[in-house]
């Protein structure tokens, strides 16, 4: 006798549900990624990094727009990407300028740009203006009118953005 929808647990239905949307998506995505990022094998990984972020979605047997919601995701990832090889990118650079002597070790650059990386996270959630507003605040000094005046935003709206960057500051390291 073939089992009734009596007989599936929740997991089982999670679990079919995620089965078929890989099954019917995951080629789809990948040739996608691949076309945009040129190389198989990011794409590869992209394309795993966003169905894990798909697994990790409270229901995903609600998915309606399955297509819309993996392109959404996978665009997130490559931005943060993109993101993060800049960031260590412009962190190498900066290195490099440095006279020899005067270089950290290893370890110590790599720390530093943990560090960055992970700063970089907790800003996920600002725009590039709060973002550059929140650095100038907190690497630079600068005051909120100086920050403005190079962003051409006013000193209250400069305010804004580092409470909020605060914010997410504190919240991450809550968590």
């Amino acid at each position: 006798m073939p089992p009734t929808s009596l007989d599936v647990s929740p997991l089982q239905a999670r679990n079919h549900a995620l089965c078929q949307l890989f099954g019917a998506h995951h080629g789809w995505l990948r040739e996608r990624l691949q076309a945009r990022l040129g190389c198989r094998h990011d794409a590869a990984d992209m394309a795993a990094e966003t169905f894990a972020q798909v697994i990790a979605l409270p229901d995903p047997q609600a998915i309606r727009e399955p297509r819309a919601l993996l392109t959404t995701i996978a665009k997130r990832l490559i931005f943060a990407s993109w993101r993060r090889r800049d960031l260590e990118r412009a962190y190498l650079e900066s290195l490099a300028q440095q006279p020899f002597e005067q270089a950290p070790s290893a370890e110590e650059q790599v720390q530093a740009l943990q560090a960055l990386l992970a700063l970089d996270r907790m800003l996920d959630g600002l725009s590039p203006m709060g973002r550059s507003a929140f650095l100038y605040s907190q690497l630079e000094g600068l005051t909120y009118a100086e920050i403005g005046q190079r962003l051409g935003i006013s000193a209250p709206r400069v305010h804004q953005y580092v409470v909020k960057a605060l914010g997410l500051c504190y919240r991450a390291l809550e968590a």
